[in-house]
């Protein structure tokens, strides 16, 4: 982890870059995808989701099982399942990632930040991508 000052111009700048975005989004893909079939079930990405922990993290919630309330983790799984096959495809992620960090940098805005960010985090890669522009 590390500290950094971000804004919404450098998320939205790392989204537009369709090259790095893509090749930071497919590895993280690559990552879930434990069978290596393609596609990404519930199984592949409900740790990575559960790792949010939504509950604990913004409502105060804690089941003792660090807020793994398998409804809302499946209602997000939902959101990368945009066929509603079961299963989310790479289009699906990129498209679903691509929304998630375009209301990152809503939610920031223009105005920097100074926030905790994790090493190798799609903000992190953003905010790296960033300073070696300006280098």
């Amino acid at each position: 982890m590390s500290v950094e000052i971000v804004d919404g111009s450098t998320v939205r700048s790392f989204v537009d870059d369709e090259a790095a975005f893509n090749a930071s989004v497919d590895g993280r893909f690559a990552a879930l995808d434990a069978d290596r079939d393609g596609v990404l079930s519930y199984a592949d990405m409900s740790g990575e989701l559960m790792a949010l922990r939504v509950l604990d993290t913004h409502f105060g919630v804690d089941d003792g099982h660090g807020g793994a309330d398998d409804g809302l983790y499946r209602g997000l799984f939902a959101r990368f399942d945009r066929d509603g096959d079961g299963k989310v495809g790479l289009h699906e992620f990129r498209a679903e990632m691509k929304e998630v960090m375009l209301a990152v940098a809503n939610g920031l805005g223009f105005l920097p930040v100074q926030m905790v960010v994790e090493d190798g985090s799609f903000l992190k890669v953003a905010v790296d991508r960033e300073l070696a522009k300006a280098a």
